[in-house]
């Protein structure tokens, strides 16, 4: 019976489904999302950033229907939309009068105008819409995979050699600039990770969920912490297991994946929340 356990879980035989490329690819996405998430998303907590995530994350549906109306993939249209979009909230808020909460609603209702326009202008019909906005993570290629990896490597790269500088920036903004750090300038660059953040995510919960994958792990994990590092490490491994749950669940009773690990993710930290308070 011991054995059995292990490789049957809901009734259905694990090893036999990867045996699947869907479900390999779905299982690595997992993790590479879960990356993005621990990293980007503790910063994103921190600093209180979390509705220029979703602002991010409506705009790049414009690079999404410009990939249609191009003829590429639509995820590497929307990586340098992502970006445009991320520096011109930070710009505009920084450079002019309007508010940074103005600018996250412009160029979030500007995105997904131009994205519609776009996808009307295309020829033929857009099969594959439905998993830009909510997600597919069993549709994942091996060419989404590469790029969620790339992307990812730019992220843990970019963290480790600003790490004191986004440190500074994240507690104590004011001070960090009066000692010569480039507080602004990281402020781009942060926004810009969370831009790349976006990007990997889109594939798997959709632009309309990315907010609640980029923040809800590291939420949970700042209830049990308040070291950065392990805030990250938690976030990371919170992300990944949670991912891999509402993955299995969706598969298990054929239900959208996106909305599900959103749902897992929701319940876990409900949980954690009551955790936390009792203890």
């Amino acid at each position: 019976m011991g054995p059995y356990r292990i490789v049957c879980w809901g009734g259905i035989n694990v090893i036999e489904i990867l045996q699947y490329e869907f479900m390999k690819n779905a299982l690595i996405a997992s993790v590479l999302v879960s990356v993005a998430c621990g990293i980007v998303g503790t910063y994103v907590v921190i600093n209180r950033i979390v509705f220029i995530s979703g602002g991010i994350s409506h705009a790049a549906f414009g690079g999404i229907g410009l990939g249609y109306l191009l003829g590429v993939n639509p995820i590497l249209a929307a990586v340098p939309f992502c970006i445009a979009s991320a520096l011109g909230i930070g710009l505009i808020s920084e450079r002019t009068d309007v508010s940074e909460d103005a600018a996250i609603g412009v160029l979030w209702s500007l995105g997904m105008a131009a994205g519609i326009l776009f996808i009307g202008l295309s020829p033929g019909y857009a099969p594959n819409l439905f998993s830009y906005l909510f997600g597919s993570i069993l549709a994942v290629s091996s060419f989404d995979l590469v790029m969620m990896f790339f992307l990812d490597i730019i992220i843990i790269v970019t963290v480790f050699v600003f790490f004191r500088e986004f440190l500074a920036l994240s507690f104590d903004k004011e001070f960090s600039m009066v000692v010569g750090v480039p507080a602004r300038k990281l402020y781009l660059l942060l926004l810009c990770l969370v831009a790349l953040s976006v990007v990997v995510l889109i594939k798997v919960v959709g632009v309309m969920l990315v907010m609640a994958l980029l923040t809800i792990p590291a939420v949970i994990s700042r209830q049990f912490t308040y070291n950065l590092k392990k805030l990250m490490f938690l976030s990371t491994i919170t992300g990944a297991i949670f991912t891999v749950m509402g993955l299995w669940l969706s598969y298990l009773y054929n239900l959208a994946s996106g909305a599900t690990i959103v749902l897992v993710l929701g319940a876990s930290f409900v949980l954690s929340s009551l955790m936390a308070k009792t203890r």
